[in-house]
């Protein structure tokens, strides 16, 4: 790590598995753009929310599970496995963004389960709705990825009954995360961060 970090200047990245767009996805693809940008406006698009959910590692708590085993002086010379487990704790986070502003990040607590009920009661109607009346009052639109639980008709339902304008999913184009500037950037930045954050921690 230290010749390809330090003396070649190389970074390291995994190789990660990706589904390969088919002919029918970049149909798809094409026309749903084009419905989009008929829709819309430019001057609309300042009034997109664009929401999403992810899941972060604690990167200060970033360590591999160790299994300590030892012998003691027991009955029968009996190998006690004591196991100590330190997987880092995860976070699930949520947030709304536009060209008008941002909203705060929500956090679900941890041992939450985000199932189709909380999505609507907690992350919706308690927390992502009302800031987006704060920063934009009653005219925006509603984007979301296509995740279950936003994909859920009781889900639909209350964002066409709670927005004036919501993209729903058979609108988005599959298989496009980069068209969402939460994933293409907020959550880069979010990690960009919490890395310096740890380095800072770490040398102090």
């Amino acid at each position: 790590m230290r010749i390809i970090k330090k003396d070649l200047r190389l970074k390291c990245f995994k190789r990660r598995r990706a589904h390969d767009l088919t002919d029918q996805n970049c149909a798809a693809r094409l026309t749903c753009s084009r419905l989009l940008l008929k829709k819309f406006p430019k001057s609309a698009v300042d009034f997109i929310f664009f929401t999403d959910e992810k899941v972060f590692q604690s990167l200060l708590q970033l360590t591999v599970r160790m299994t300590v085993c030892t012998r003691h002086e027991m009955p029968g010379n009996a190998r006690l496995l004591r196991c100590r487990s330190n997987f880092s704790k995860s976070l699930m986070v949520s947030v709304a963004v536009s060209k008008l502003g941002c909203s705060e990040l929500f956090f679900v607590e941890p041992g939450i389960k985000v199932d189709g009920r909380y999505y609507q009661d907690m992350l919706l109607k308690q927390q992502m709705l009302p800031v987006m009346r704060r920063i934009a009052g009653d005219v925006f639109v509603f984007q979301q990825e296509c995740a279950p639980v936003h994909r859920a008709r009781e889900t639909v339902r209350l964002l066409q009954q709670q927005t004036l304008g919501f993209i729903s999913p058979d609108q988005w184009p599959p298989n496009s995360p980069n068209l969402n500037p939460v994933d293409y950037r907020i959550w880069g930045l979010c990690r960009s961060a919490c890395t310096r954050l740890q380095s800072q921690t770490s040398a102090s």
